[in-house]
């Protein structure tokens, strides 16, 4: 029973209460009541209605707004930034899908930083990461002083942004820091400590995807796995760095290992240019480890050389314990460079762990490790 007027009125923003006229007698006339082709020229962002009562209809809108505001480049009215910010408790109402799906929004933009910083400063981002929110200040304790890591965190997103596209990749770098806030201590001999964030960060990433309703499936791991390791290959960057120590990386971070490394490129945000530099140079030269032992090893998407039940075989064996510490002897003994990665070589190192476990090796396996 409405009328047109009063459709477009309801609508969020002027920039989408336009609309064309199909009568024959005036086809194609613009129907712009609140100016909203005045206001796409400008690049604003504005409401038909007072805002607070354009909110308070659907508090969606608030995030909608950062959304368009972040895609688009536009500008939120002060009007409507001061609605949001009174209205943001409302936005508990909002169904997690509906707020997750401009969240992804955002997290695709060219600058992700935009949406997130106004989320933050009109207090929405309190209600939807405040994993993230929790990063935010800086403290000082006898004149020692830590980043703040909510503003650096934002960089590493936009950071990342400029080197790929992968949404569950910028996850990550959303995501990478936030057990800094949990674990973070004074020491005094050595300042500010955040020991074990990773692991920590990595374990909360499954209760912000959970009540978030994000999926909890191989992107949640993905973005697990990469907050864990998300500072292994800093201490490959040594010029003494071990083999083993590369190659427990590539076992750990599979085919995600570049994704890993870019990662940590993007975390760089010194503004010494010098120290960025040496930053750079030094995960320069970890890739380059990497590909050297990868394609001498053969350690990533590791599978292994001599199966169950093989162990099984050449032991006369029943399923035991035993077979689970040959098989991750063996395992070990690769990574650690002891053998290489080749069947005949985990055959004989497989036989030679038998033995150290008491096992009694059949006469084909016998003959199979002299025969290698």
């Amino acid at each position: 029973d409405g009328t047109l007027e009063e459709d477009q009125k309801r609508r969020d923003f002027t920039i989408n209460a336009m609309a064309l006229d199909l009568r024959p007698e005036s086809f194609a006339l613009l129907l712009d009541p609140f100016k909203g082709r005045e206001d796409l020229k400008k690049g604003i962002i504005r409401t038909p209605l007072d805002p607070n009562i354009t909110y308070s209809d659907d508090p969606l809108r608030m995030i909608r707004a950062i959304r368009f505001a972040t895609q688009l480049g536009f500008q939120i009215t002060p009007a409507s930034l001061k609605a949001i910010e009174n209205n943001k408790d409302r936005i508990r109402i909002v169904s997690r899908e509906r707020i997750v799906d401009e969240l992804q929004k955002i997290m695709a933009a060219d600058q992700p930083s935009v949406g997130l910083t106004l989320l933050h400063n009109t207090g929405l981002l309190e209600y939807i990461l405040p994993e993230l929110t929790a990063l935010r200040g800086i403290e000082e304790i006898e004149g020692q002083r830590h980043k703040d890591n909510f503003w650096h965190t934002l960089e590493v997103v936009d950071n990342i942004c400029r080197a790929t596209d992968k949404l569950w990749l910028r996850w990550a770098a959303l995501l990478h820091d936030i057990g800094k806030a949990p674990t973070k201590r004074f020491d005094a001999k050595i300042g500010w400590t955040f020991h074990g964030h990773e692991f920590v960060g990595s374990k909360m990433v499954y209760s912000l995807f959970k009540r978030l309703r994000l999926p909890l499936n191989e992107h949640m791991k993905y973005v697990q796995k990469l907050v864990r390791l998300s500072s292994r290959p800093v201490s490959l960057s040594d010029d003494h760095v071990t083999d083993s120590a590369v190659r427990r990386l590539i076992f750990d971070a599979g085919n995600d290992v570049e994704d890993l490394m870019t990662l940590c490129e993007a975390d760089i945000t010194t503004k010494n240019p010098k120290k960025q530099k040496r930053y750079l140079r030094n995960f320069a030269a970890v890739r380059k480890k990497i590909k050297e032992v990868e394609e001498r090893d053969r350690i990533r998407n590791f599978q292994p050389p001599v199966t169950g039940e093989q162990i099984m075989k050449a032991f006369n064996l029943k399923p035991s314990r035993e077979i689970g510490k040959i098989k991750d002897a063996i395992k070990e003994g690769i990574l650690e460079g002891e053998i290489p990665n080749d069947p005949e070589a985990a055959h004989r190192f497989m036989i030679q762990k038998g033995l150290e476990l008491g096992l009694t090796p059949s006469g084909e396996a016998t003959k199979s490790k002299k025969g290698g």
